[in-house]
């Protein structure tokens, strides 16, 4: 084959193997130069063990390939050395992973990170550097990139914590970029343009990708090949359009099926109220200078009142860093704020550590980032029997064992996985581990913070069906914090939308969603009905 028809990458017959488990078998494809090639498939399917290999980027020895060949120009990179890796990684080809905070380093600066992989590769320092990251960070949405130079990672909100990877994955303006998830914390909004840049990207430099992604409106939106993985193996591969119109295997069919049902908990206007905030305030002092003076603070809650009846689901949106997690850690009393905070009937504002120990069984969180949430020493036997020991002492081991078992089970899980560690499990695996941490206690109340952000179309539709379940049978009080507007109709009963720290729109759900009022509101739902409708075969615009 001459060079000019040579596929830039070439996947041959490779299969992954971690001892004696088989992860990837045998699965086959081929990028074209400037072609955008998805796998999609449901957690655990193998599609981030595929592109980490094409890297070298799994535990090695652990993992291994008894078949196969990955060529990059011809070239295998499975037998390339480490030191000729290196020179491929970040250059030639990137990669942007899925879970942003595990990825990027707690101890530097966005700007010194960025600058890391210019100096490395471009040789650029000083105050080119610092032109080239402003430069990247407003190609990919972070508003007031000066302000953000000087910032770490745990002071960015989960999507823009994306955007910083994405930028970093785009510095060096590489041949093939990987990318896995890369829109999963980002906001509808931030999505679509996201999704606009690394096409406009792609067409400029004549870029390849390689994207993994379990939303099936993306894939249609950007991919020009589809392969379906399920249980390690490629099922069915081809043109976007044709697969997508006339699907063959079964596994495709469900898919492209698998959608939340639209029956969200009904308001209960005579239930007591379980959690109420009245002009609740989370603001972070800005310090300057030699002596660290306060000149100014960020607003990431501002003035919020809210009310949520037993049994009900308040949905939260708004686009990233408009304070919707900031604002559910407040109410659990997990970062200070100023004004009052009534659970249960219980004013909770004020309270001291052992104070608020009694209301913790009663109310829990289910975060955005499951691998961060997660301690990497414990099994997941241990994580989701940690509360129960903490907050029901009395049980017997037995009795707990049960307990984990059923939350196991409940979510989807098998419990004979509970004796493994969190490393071992894909990252919507890691997300059901935390959800069944969440359920395990039977509590009043829990803050889901985008708990189906890193689920596969199929177990989403699943995830929603168990937390409409698990409302009605324990009456259960839900905030659901998510950019998934679709997830959210499916569940919420009323509906808060936020911008800048303020609520701009609030009322009843299906009132909201039929006519929203404010301008913003109007946009955000435009947002996500574009990239929808690119799923069912409408031009996305």
């Amino acid at each position: 084959m001459d060079a000019i028809n040579q596929p830039l990458l070439d996947v041959d017959d490779l299969s992954v193997a971690f001892g004696r488990s088989l992860a990837v078998d045998r699965i086959s494809f081929q990028i074209k130069r400037g072609e955008c090639v998805a796998l999609v498939g449901e957690s655990g399917s193998g599609k981030s063990v595929s592109a980490l290999s094409v890297l070298k980027l799994l535990p090695y020895p652990a993992a291994s390939h008894p078949t196969g060949a990955i060529r990059f120009r011809g070239r295998d990179l499975l037998h390339a050395s480490e030191q000729e890796m290196r020179e491929v990684r970040g250059n030639d080809i990137s990669i942007i992973f899925q879970e942003p905070m595990t990825s990027l380093n707690p101890l530097h600066t966005i700007e010194s990170q960025i600058g890391e992989i210019l100096s490395l590769h471009k040789g650029i320092g000083g105050s080119a550097a610092r032109a080239r990251t402003l430069e990247l960070l407003r190609q990919v949405g972070i508003p007031e990139p000066e302000t953000r130079l000087q910032s770490y990672p745990h002071q960015l909100s989960g999507g823009q914590r994306q955007r910083v990877m994405i930028a970093m994955a785009l510095a060096n303006e590489p041949d093939l970029l990987i990318a896995d998830e890369p829109t999963t914390a980002l906001d509808v909004t931030v999505q679509a343009q996201i999704l606009a840049l690394l096409a406009e990207i792609r067409t400029r430099l004549g870029m390849s990708m390689l994207f993994i992604t379990h939303d099936l409106g993306i894939v249609r939106r950007i991919a020009d090949t589809v392969c379906v993985m399920n249980n390690g193996k490629i099922v069915e591969q081809g043109p976007v359009e044709q697969v997508f119109t006339a699907p063959k295997h079964a596994y495709t069919k469900a898919l492209l099926a698998a959608e939340p049902k639209p029956d969200p908990a009904p308001p209960q206007p005579d239930a007591p109220v379980v959690m109420s905030a009245d002009n609740l305030k989370v603001w972070f002092p800005i310090k300057r200078g030699l002596l660290r003076s306060t000149v100014g603070h960020i607003k990431a809650v501002d003035g919020v009142s809210l009310a949520v009846r037993k049994g009900e689901t308040l949905g939260v949106v708004g686009e990233s860093g408009s304070g919707k997690t900031t604002l559910g850690l407040a109410l659990l009393r997990l970062i200070s704020s100023d004004g009052p905070i009534v659970f249960l009937g219980s004013n909770i504002q004020g309270l001291r550590f052992k104070e608020m120990r009694p209301f913790r069984r009663d109310m829990q969180i289910v975060f955005q980032d499951p691998f961060g949430s997660l301690s990497p020493r414990m099994s997941v036997a241990d994580i989701i029997a940690e509360g129960l020991e903490v907050h029901q002492p009395l049980l017997s081991r037995e009795q707990r064992e049960a307990r984990v078992v059923k939350a196991l089970k409940d979510v989807g899980l098998d419990p004979d996985m509970r004796f493994r560690y969190p490393h071992e499990f894909s990252g919507g695996q890691r997300q059901r581990i935390s959800i069944a941490r969440a359920v395990v206690l039977e509590p009043n109340f829990i803050v889901l913070d985008e708990p189906t952000s890193a689920l596969d179309m199929l177990f989403q539709a699943q995830m929603v069906d168990l937390l409409r379940e698990l409302q009605r049978k324990r009456d259960l009080t839900y905030m659901f914090i998510s950019h998934d507007l679709r997830v959210v109709a499916s569940l919420a009963s009323h509906l808060i939308v936020m911008k800048s720290g303020k609520v701009v729109e609030e009322g009843p759900a299906s009132e909201l969603f039929k006519s929203p009022k404010s301008d913003y509101t109007r946009a955000l739902f435009a947002a996500a009905f574009r990239i929808e409708a690119a799923g069912e075969g409408a031009v996305a615009t």
